[in-house]
């Protein structure tokens, strides 16, 4: 089987020839700048430098060696902007990463570097991200809707896509469709109510929602029409080419969701219907929705408004087993991550340990199709090389 034909097989629920497998396809499935540097060095590949593709979340750009050494079968068809006023224009420059080896960043990409190690990017002196030093990604600094009323809702104009970035993804997927056989994922995010705790504060948004629910509702909708105004004009530049669209909403902590079921029903769960029901009216691409920790009691929902596809398959959380997920579920969505433990084995385990750990899983969700092998979340900079290698090996060479 061709790459593309094994996952969307995989995707039918139906089993193909091996375990599709994903490496870098979208921005939750991707691996740290650093440790993929350190990757190469235990590999004994070159010393080029390596291309951050994701400032924000530091991913490096999979190189071509890698999809083939461990047969990958997914690629990206990546976003205008690798950051905030970051395009990935094709232009690069030499940057370190905070662990000072250099790479290729953006040439447009000027954080500000503090005293203290920490990276900030800012926009007009608005500060709207920082890395904390020994971080591996940006996390939000700027909330412009954290003390705004109804009318500061009302006024406040949401980002939309631009013509510059569909003329851009547009061409990237046409290209990537017509000379490669790989499937092609398109990282759209779409989140609403992680946007919405984005825009507010994460703790100013959930209070709100309780305490200010005429105020949460109208955000929730501000935020859905624009994600289905630009989603419209997303798909009809990509709609034709590729074969997973990916979406991102975080519902879920390590022991719980992050709302009540009853409150997800009543102010999520119908926005999201709308969002997805319009993406399968639109094109042929599967849906898949990134969703970290415990999400269990969501999972029948997911399945009734449209999701073909849950990432990351947190199996530490609560509830989140992939033997309880491959009985319940198995037959009605697919799994596209749970592949490794992340949270243990994979940063603190031997290779012998993470080797066994995803056979054994690839036994229990590849089992009857409706699984893509993936870790659960991006590989971070503390998860030693061997043990990277010793996942990809299992995943690619030793579970048939």
């Amino acid at each position: 089987m061709l790459s593309r034909e094994r996952v969307l097989t995989a995707l039918a629920h139906q089993e193909p020839d091996r375990v599709p497998i994903d490496l870098g396809g979208s921005v939750v499935t991707g691996i740290n700048a650093m440790a993929f540097q350190k990757l190469k060095r235990y590999l004994g590949l070159n010393e080029k430098p390596i291309r951050v593709s994701n400032v924000i979340l530091l991913l490096a750009e999979v190189e071509k060696i890698f999809l083939e050494r461990w047969k990958i079968d997914v690629v990206p068809v990546n976003r205008y902007e690798a950051g905030p006023g970051v395009p990935l224009d094709g232009n690069w420059k030499l940057h370190p990463l905070p662990d000072g080896i250099p790479a290729l960043f953006p040439a447009s990409f000027y954080p500000v570097i503090k005293e203290d190690g920490s990276w900030e990017i800012h926009d007009q002196n608005v500060k709207l991200c920082r890395l904390s030093p020994g971080s591996g990604s940006f996390v939000p600094a700027y909330f412009p809707l954290e003390k705004a009323g109804m009318d500061g809702l009302e006024s406040y104009e949401l980002p939309k896509i631009s013509d510059e970035e569909l003329d851009y993804l547009a061409v990237g997927a046409r290209e990537l469709y017509r000379n490669t056989d790989y499937a092609l994922f398109g990282w759209f995010s779409g989140s609403i109510f992680e946007q919405a705790q984005f825009l507010c504060r994460w703790d100013g948004f959930m209070l709100r929602l309780g305490a200010e629910p005429a105020f949460a509702a109208r955000l929730l909708r501000k935020i859905t029409d624009r994600v289905i105004a630009d989603l419209k004009l997303y798909l009809q530049a990509v709609g034709n080419y590729i074969q997973v669209i990916g979406f991102g909403d975080d519902l879920g902590i390590q022991n719980s969701p992050q709302i009540s079921p009853k409150l997800f029903r009543k102010a999520i769960k119908p926005l999201l219907k709308e969002i997805y029901t319009t993406s399968h009216r639109l094109s042929r691409a599967k849906v898949f929705l990134h969703s970290c920790g415990s999400v269990y009691d969501f999972i029948e929902d997911f399945i009734e408004i449209g999701v073909d596809i849950l990432n990351p398959v947190q199996t530490s959380a609560f509830h989140m087993e992939p033997e309880r997920l491959k009985k319940e579920f198995g037959e009605r969505i697919a799994f596209w991550g749970g592949g490794a433990d992340a949270q243990k084995i994979l940063p603190l385990g031997t290779p012998d340990e993470v080797r066994k750990d995803v056979r054994r899983r690839i036994e229990i969700l590849h089992e009857g199709g409706g699984f893509v092998f993936a870790p659960i979340h991006n590989l971070q900079a503390d998860i030693p090389p061997e043990n990277i290698a010793a996942m990809f090996e299992e995943a690619s060479y030793g579970s048939r």
